[in-house]
């Protein structure tokens, strides 16, 4: 993820950002969910098969920290379907691991909200647009207003709380509305997630290319903006880590004479970190580079997670500084920064783990 307020604040300062020292992990506690969105990347669906049981979870808790795991985002599906979700997240907390949850808000209510205050530090709702675009997006009439209130409810009650966003050619017109949201509502985060071709989002399509570029400029100029008018809103990317090479060259153009020290930034964030600080657990146990990986590096009910997460093979390739990649990435300057950007789409296009990223608008 792609910090790009924090790091326009921090090279502004002169001050060096800390390398993440860790493991990020998904779990995808569950396929099930009570809504139909069109970018799905697990086609979730009401299906309950395959769920990890509890005692399955516990099995892995010593093996995750082994690994160092350090934060856990526990998504689906919708994970608030499974009745042992708070069950499962104060396992992990109870174990020092930082526990998140990422949803679409519609079961959050006045019954659960302490569970959620209890159990996670940080609750992400995705939000799709305006309330026309977001509920045809997500395949419920009225999903935008519940969604919203979810919001509404989990930041008066003190968790830190952001909107997450995925950048399509159905929704991107919506993003500044998503903006104006999180001002309207005093929203401290916003996190727009760009496509990647996986589940039912294999039938959908960026912005259009003319204005895809657009889009992201649009985004780093108001995140200058914030930063300029001192708003506390945190904005961050994912899933294209050419976003970074955009924000360096307008950094530069404003502050010339800091731009190298952002620069380093970037090198120390280092782009694109699927296998590396990144790892997911789907819904039937399989352990994968990062959510949208269709290739399965082993199944937790076979292998325990550490002994996964350190085979040799294609964790070795993507775990290389810049990785190996190819086609035009391959030759490109800020290869360093963004580290070949996402192969799972480029897996999705070529059918080619290391060709090159086919929505690198760079």
């Amino acid at each position: 993820m792609l910090r790009i307020t924090e790091y326009i604040r921090k090279s502004l300062d002169g001050k060096k950002i800390r390398p993440f020292n860790g493991v990020i992990l998904i779990w995808n506690l569950t396929n099930a969910c009570n809504l139909f969105c069109q970018h799905c990347y697990s086609a979730a669906n009401l299906s309950r098969a395959g769920e990890p049981s509890i005692d399955e979870i516990r099995s892995q808790i010593p093996y995750l920290k082994e690994a160092g795991v350090k934060v856990l985002i526990l998504s689906g599906g919708e994970p608030l379907i499974r009745e042992d979700i708070f069950d499962i997240a104060n396992l992990f907390k109870e174990n020092g691991f930082n526990v998140t949850l990422s949803t679409n808000g519609l079961l959050i209510d006045e019954k659960n909200i302490e569970s959620i205050k209890e159990c996670f530090s940080y609750v992400g709702i995705s939000i799709d647009g305006d309330q026309k675009t977001h509920d045809a997006f997500r395949g419920m009439e009225g999903a935008f207003e519940r969604s919203v209130e979810a919001l509404r409810l989990v930041r008066d009650s003190g968790i830190k709380t952001g909107i997450r966003f995925t950048i399509t050619s159905q929704t991107y017109r919506s993003i500044p509305f998503i903006f104006d949201l999180a001002l309207n509502e005093r929203i401290p985060k916003i996190y727009f997630s760009h496509l990647v071709y996986s589940g039912r989002g294999r039938n959908l399509n960026q912005a259009e290319k003319e204005d895809y570029r657009k889009v992201v400029d649009y985004i780093i100029e108001r995140s200058f903006e914030f930063v300029d008018k001192g708003v506390g809103i945190d904005v961050v990317t994912g899933n294209n880590e050419a976003d970074a090479v955009v924000l360096y060259e307008k950094f530069k153009e404003r502050y010339p004479e800091k731009a190298e020290i952002l620069y380093e930034n970037l090198k120390i964030w280092g782009g694109n970190q699927a296998g590396v600080r990144i790892a997911d657990i789907d819904y039937r146990g399989f352990v994968k580079p990062d959510t949208y990986f269709p290739l399965k590096l082993g199944n937790i009910k076979e292998k325990n997670f550490y002994e996964i997460w350190n085979s040799n093979g294609i964790l070795s390739k993507l775990r290389q500084h810049p990785r190996p990649v190819e086609g035009r990435c391959k030759y490109c300057r800020y290869l360093e920064i963004c580290n070949g950007n996402s192969r799972s789409r480029a897996y999705a296009v070529y059918g080619n783990y290391f060709a090159e990223d086919p929505e690198c608008y760079i």
